[in-house]
């Protein structure tokens, strides 16, 4: 067979999974591939590499490589690497994003333009995947078009005898091509367009039936349950089998563990709730609680701008259903043993990572599994073997088939359904517990921003957080709350205060619940070294939370040097009402008074004019829009920096639009310089996000 070399970068496993489903197909079309995860590195050697290269890789953050490939491109960022270093190498690349980001599938695009600045080609043409409308819509066609290519190139090479050396001006022209599609990709991001204003769930229908000649008004009947013709008629390309590779037995000895029984790359540290307060009125459209934690028996440390994870558990009503419905009950304190079926077929098959091992049912559902995540196509392929009855086998090969992708993404991904959902809704499938352990990805610790310092609040730290509730349409209409954020308001009811925590400590006695914290990777959203260096914060909503650490620091520092030159403090803040959801309303006050902050601009999204005043700045952007000279002159002349916080769908993109306006205006050239300038700012790290969808 004919070997090439697969990598993958991955954060939460769909890149792995993504690379997995690569290796399997590649032995039906007469390949062997060699996978590997990036991070590998004592397992292949680029440098020697003669087999063509193929990459998936995943982005995090506001626009990282993930976790496993920071050293891979630490590594080939060095630059005293030669311009021919990978002149031998020719590989394709898939990338996978969110395009709610401002940085879409960043993470290759940075693997992706090193490789080509150090002579590496294409042999086939770089996916942008896109999270936020189905990854596979790029990732299937992509992999079916693999194939084809890796066969040219083979012949080719047969052809030849040989690989042709890039020369130094292809080399050059392929930079200059894969430059050119950079920029017009980010253009295409941020093109002021109508259609980023139209609603999220008819944007991602408009995508979902683009492929579509015709919808007819039988559309209108189908559900997760029914499909309506063509597809009720059609014949289908189901995706093959995902081969099974776990063996699992229940033992009665019960599991022993806790919490520091999850798997974590880095330190947990289990910490007092010591106060939580609720920001917002109980009018108020969302629900936001500040929630602070004693870190003073620990060595915790942390700096503004930081970001910390909280390790969760799911739902205990939606553990006991799915356990229930999966007649597995009475099992739920046995202790699970798990090993690789010695015939599998799944190539490198190993068990679960974030699977402890000797932990009872109960804890692996609860705070191991991700049951609320959306069952991928493979995962609903396994799933039809386990069904016996033929309508609702038929459904469910409709849904994970080619010619169900519409579907898919109108009743699984766009309604939100989880695993319990289809199990429900499909009552004959009974799917054995080792297809579940092999298909639930981790359940993810989830993020926040550090809202306080550890100057001003020593030894605590606060964090900020909308209560999450969404509608799950899969079967019935269903409010669900946040895995996290749900779990963590039950867990501070009994010492919830109203918003009045800066002015008293509560005396109730209660005892502190405790959870388990992480510290996330260093980044970059920090204070400049230099203080005397002017200052944009933005952040609506929650998003303010890093920046009252930036203004307690700052207050402190203040305080230590009377006599220090310190650089102006801009802050555009924004909300609905202006008596609802003005989240610390008097700590602003108290900053501004004080001469910390020196500017305060604040939006009121759904507040109306009062009598015949002018309508005010509705949104953050409009805000920075009405100060545009004094946010370009900050920016462009007087070297300062701007952080964004908050909402990476619209905010953080009308944001970085009306950045390009006023760059433009101000600086005199076009958009498309005003976004390069822009792109020096973020290389720069003067222009920061800390954002999220």
């Amino acid at each position: 067979m004919r070997r090439f070399l697969l990598l993958y970068a991955t954060q939460q496993g769909q890149a792995k999974a993504i690379a997995e489903e690569i290796c399997e197909q590649a032995v039906t079309h007469g390949f062997s591939a060699d996978l590997h995860c990036i991070s590998e590195s004592n397992k292949y050697d680029l440098k020697t590499e003669t087999a063509p290269l193929v990459v998936v890789v995943s982005t995090t953050g506001t626009g990282d490589p993930p976790d496993t490939a920071r050293k891979f491109v630490k590594e080939i960022q060095n630059k005293t690497l030669p311009v021919d270093f990978f002149a031998h190498l020719r590989y394709g690349l898939l990338g996978l994003g969110n395009s709610e980001y401002t940085y879409f599938c960043n993470g290759g695009k940075i693997i992706d333009k090193r490789f080509q600045e150090l002579g590496a080609r294409h042999f086939y043409d770089t996916g942008h995947a896109d999270d936020s409308v189905g990854l596979e819509l790029v990732v299937e066609p992509w992999i079916a078009g693999l194939w084809p290519a890796l066969r040219e190139h083979f012949r080719q090479e047969q052809i030849s005898g040989a690989l042709p050396m890039a020369s130094h001006a292809s080399s050059r022209t392929d930079l200059v091509k894969s430059e050119l599609l950079h920029v017009e990709s980010e253009i295409e991001l941020l093109r002021l367009d109508d259609s980023g204003r139209k609603d999220p769930e008819v944007l991602r229908q408009n995508v979902v039936n683009s492929n579509q000649s015709s919808v007819s008004v039988e559309d209108f009947e189908s559900s997760l349950t029914r499909s309506v013709s063509p597809l009720s008629q059609a014949s289908l390309n189901i995706p093959a089998l995902p081969p099974e590779y776990l063996q699992v037995q229940l033992q009665e000895s019960l599991g022993k563990e806790s919490q520091a029984s999850v798997i974590s790359a880095d330190p947990i540290f289990q910490v007092p709730i010591s106060k939580a307060v609720q920001l917002t009125t109980n009018d108020a459209i969302k629900t936001t609680l500040l929630v602070e934690l004693d870190i003073s028996k620990t060595d915790f440390s942390y700096q503004p701008g930081d970001a910390f994870s909280v390790i969760c558990p799911n739902s205990d009503s939606e553990v006991q259903s799915l356990l229930q419905r999966l007649q597995l009950e009475d099992k739920r304190e046995h202790c699970v043993l798990l090993k690789v079926k010695a015939d599998t077929k799944k190539k490198g098959a190993a068990l679960p990572q974030h699977i402890p091992a000797r932990c009872s049912l109960q804890f692996i559902f609860t705070w191991c599994l991700e049951i609320r995540a959306i069952p991928k196509k493979a995962f609903l392929r396994a799933l039809v073997d386990y069904t016996s009855d033929s309508a609702e086998k038929r459904r469910l090969q409709e849904l994970c088939s080619k010619q169900g992708a519409a579907d898919y993404n109108r009743f699984v991904r766009n309604a939100c359904a989880c695993l319990l959902d289809l199990l429900l809704t499909f009552p004959s499938c009974q799917p054995p517990l080792s297809l579940l352990l092999e298909h639930l990805p981790k359940l993810q610790p989830r993020p926040y921003s550090c809202a306080s310092s550890s100057l001003f609040h020593p030894g605590k730290l606060h964090f900020v957080f909308n209560i999450v509730e969404f509608l799950s349409t899969a079967t019935a209409e269903v409010v669900r709350k946040g895995v996290c954020t749900g779990w963590l308001a039950s867990l501070v009811a009994s010492i919830l205060q109203p918003d009045t925590y800066a002015s008293h400590e509560d005396s109730r006695q209660v005892l502190a619940p405790k959870i388990s914290i992480c510290l996330r990777k260093t980044n970059s959203f920090h204070l400049p070294n230099d203080p005397s260096i002017p200052i944009i914060m933005v952040g609506p909503g929650t998003g303010i939370a890093p920046f009252i650490g930036f203004l307690q620091h700052r207050e402190k520092l203040q305080e230590e040097h009377p006599d220090g030159n310190f650089g102006a403090m801009w802050l555009f803040f924004g909300c609905r009402h202006k008596d609802r959801d003005y989240l610390f309303r008097k700590e602003l006050r108290h900053f501004l008074k004080h001469g910390i902050l020196t500017h305060l601009k604040v939006s009121f999204s759904r507040d109306a004019p009062v009598g015949e005043e002018e309508a005010p700045a509705k949104y953050v952007q409009d805000n920075i829009q009405l100060h545009g000279k004094q946010v370009a002159r900050i920016l462009l002349h007087e070297n300062g920096c701007i952080y964004v916080c908050g909402d990476a769908k619209n905010m953080a993109k009308d944001v970085n639009d009306a950045l390009v306006e006023i760059i433009s205006k101000e600086a005199g050239g076009d958009k498309l310089e005003a976004m390069k300038t822009l792109a020096t700012l973020k290389e720069e790290k003067r222009y920061l996000q800390d954002i999220w969808s």
